[in-house]
């Protein structure tokens, strides 16, 4: 089994990839593969709600920017980690617009993947933050792993943050979490024990 750990910052090596070496430690040590993919730093277009992916699975604007790459990463994966920095009191900007369209596209090929979020900031912002990315894992289905206390950590840079014991404790054990739920999903359905799909999903205007 293995699980994708995104990281949505466009520093590469910094608090973000720090966080999520963590969870990837906890992962290691319950004997779960991991990949971190980088978003990137390059501009990435937000959602249009053109609708075309309603029929592709695929978002129409393609390839340019990496993020149907992205959604081929995910249903690849057994479970899946999003990382970001806080800027603002809320994720990554091209995070955001990511997500929005990856799970817009497919949100429906992740049901039942466990799903972890990690946020990092210098001082504040980082519950709003984790909250606004909750909401994707929560839309699609995806069991949310927790950890003792909320997963977010505190540094401006790498080093900074492995000062934060208690934050790199909490994401280790997101990480150690998420293994033994992948094994428990396994164990469950080599025991013949199924997620119930949803049927007749109704869609309910609040104005009409």
């Amino acid at each position: 089994m293995k699980a994708l750990l995104l990281n949505g910052s466009p520093q590469k090596n910094k608090s973000t990839y720090t966080a999520l070496q963590q969870i990837a430690r906890g992962l290691e040590d319950g004997d779960i593969k991991h990949e971190i993919v980088w978003l990137g730093a390059s501009p990435i277009k937000p959602c249009v709600a053109c609708g075309v992916c309603g029929k592709t699975q695929r978002c129409a604007f393609g390839d340019e920017d990496g993020v149907n790459a992205l959604i081929d990463a995910i249903q690849a994966a057994d479970a899946l980690v999003i990382g970001s920095p806080v800027h603002f009191a809320g994720m990554n900007g091209s995070l955001k617009a990511a997500l929005d369209r990856i799970y817009f596209a497919a949100a429906s090929t992740f049901a039942f993947k466990p799903a972890g979020v990690v946020v990092c900031a210098r001082r504040g912002g980082t519950t709003s933050a984790l909250d606004q990315i909750l909401k994707y894992p929560l839309y699609a289905q995806m069991p949310v792993v927790s950890s003792f206390y909320w997963t977010m950590v505190h540094g401006r840079d790498g080093e900074e943050v492995l000062k934060d014991e208690e934050g790199v404790q909490c994401a280790y054990q997101l990480g150690a979490n998420m293994a033994w739920l992948l094994k428990s999903i396994e164990a469950g359905r080599k025991a013949g024990v199924a997620p119930k799909p949803l049927e007749n999903r109704a869609w309910t205007n609040f104005i009409r």
